[in-house]
């Protein structure tokens, strides 16, 4: 079994390696804009906008999951509770990295404030993610407030930074402990139906556009806050195994939540599912041509090998099998596998999506590499969405070597609760 040292040394190594990848293509993109970028005006989304979703959907994940401690109060999964919340905070950023690649003019997002259209889709997401932000961001600090006062009293630079970030305070009182612990629920209580709302509204986003049929329904937010919940609790399995130790003190944990993303799996692939049977029924020709697209066109590998066969069926032979899924390092693979396999559920929700003629024959009325459906992500857009997830690697890593760990809790002062 490999040992806690090892992964966190392959995560910063694989981190430092993928921001220095992506360092040229952030370079390219500021110079050249999208000049190097495969997309057009037939698909004018790709890979940054999946990768973008995709991120959103993990934070998102994420900050549900840790509702289950500090709104529901569930005690199994305690020791992730404020991993949940650091893993909300790192993704959402790894998403907004993404979307500003793709953005024209990411510096004027502003206007969305000063200039407000209250009947666009697109602006509620831009001030909910806001809120959603600023509230993670107070949640984290009341969570951390009480080790940090603790820690800040020690020598070191570490302990400086610590005084900073509580502003200079030395209480450790019970009192002071018990109001955080109340505030951090009522935020937490706060936080639900903002990020059911937020993460809700990037799928409401895809689903109002009726001129794209493999996108307009209803089914389209619950789709996205399920597999945001799926991706997240195994996001959280992975990190949790390489950052807490999780495949010896807390394997209960990441057999725990192993097998609640096991269920969210099932109930996604029984929605994915269900959008595909009604999908050929309805014998709608956009809609028909669109599911053809995803499963027997040039992105077939995707669904099939990477999505379906890597990131589905596998994993859940693995949290199946009894040889398998009491082992916390084979759940931990299967859960590794699940959150890389919902990126590639992002790139056939984008690109199949687009890469359909609104107008029959302009493809092949206007000769222009910018006006075709053949969309491949260049290799400049590989290596930049590679530079972020390096930073997302490399923020888990600093924040495991930078905030202060929690007091320990042993196995006998911790009530299990089933989930």
């Amino acid at each position: 079994m490999l040992s806690a040292k090892t992964l966190k040394t392959a995560f910063w190594t694989i981190g430092v390696a993928l921001v220095l990848a992506g360092s040229w293509a952030w370079i390219d993109r500021f110079v050249n804009a999208d000049k190097n970028a495969n997309y057009g005006s037939v698909v004018p989304w790709g890979l940054w906008v999946s990768v973008y979703i995709y991120f959103i959907g993990l934070s998102a994940g994420s900050f549900l999951v840790s509702s289950l401690v500090y709104v529901f109060r569930i005690q199994r999964f305690e020791p992730i509770g404020r991993l949940a919340l650091y893993s909300a905070v790192v993704t959402l950023l790894l998403a907004l990295l993404s979307i500003s690649a793709d953005l024209g003019h990411p510096f004027r997002a502003w206007h969305v404030f000063v200039y407000p259209n209250f009947r666009s889709p697109m602006a509620w997401m831009i001030w909910l993610y806001s809120a959603y932000f600023a509230l993670l961001m107070l949640e984290l600090w009341f969570v951390l407030r009480h080790d940090l006062v603790r820690a800040s009293k020690g020598p070191g630079w570490k302990a400086k930074i610590y005084r900073v970030l509580v502003f200079g305070s030395r209480d450790e009182s019970p009192e002071t402990l018990a109001s955080d612990r109340q505030i951090v629920r009522v935020l937490a209580t706060i936080g639900v139906p903002l990020a059911i709302m937020f993460h809700g509204g990037v799928g409401a986003l895809f689903g109002v556009v009726s001129a794209r049929p493999a996108w307009h329904g209803g089914l389209f937010p619950i789709l996205f806050l399920v597999s945001a919940l799926a991706s997240g609790g195994a996001l959280l399995v992975l990190v949790s195994a390489v950052f807490q130790e999780g495949l010896r003190k807390n394997r209960d944990t990441v057999l725990a939540l192993g097998s609640l993303v096991l269920v969210l799996l099932a109930i996604d692939l029984l929605l994915e599912i269900s959008e595909i049977l009604v999908g050929f029924y309805g014998n709608e020709p956009a809609r028909v041509s669109n599911l053809r697209l995803i499963y027997g066109g040039p992105y077939w590998w995707v669904f099939w090998i990477w999505q379906l066969g890597l990131g589905t069926i596998v994993p859940i032979a693995i949290l199946l099998l009894p040889q398998t899924k009491k082992n916390p390092a084979a759940v931990a693979l299967a859960c590794g596998m699940i959150t890389v396999g919902f990126l590639a559920l992002r790139l056939n929700i984008v690109i199949p999506g687009l890469a359909d003629e609104q107008l029959a024959g302009l493809t092949e009325a206007i000769s222009s590499d910018r006006v075709s459906t053949d969309y491949v992500p260049s290799v400049m857009e590989f290596l930049f969405s590679a530079g972020i997830v390096g930073i997302g690697l490399l923020l888990f890593g600093l924040g495991e070597w930078l905030l202060p760990r929690g007091q320990e809790t042993s196995n006998e002062e911790v009530s299990h609760v089933s989930a």
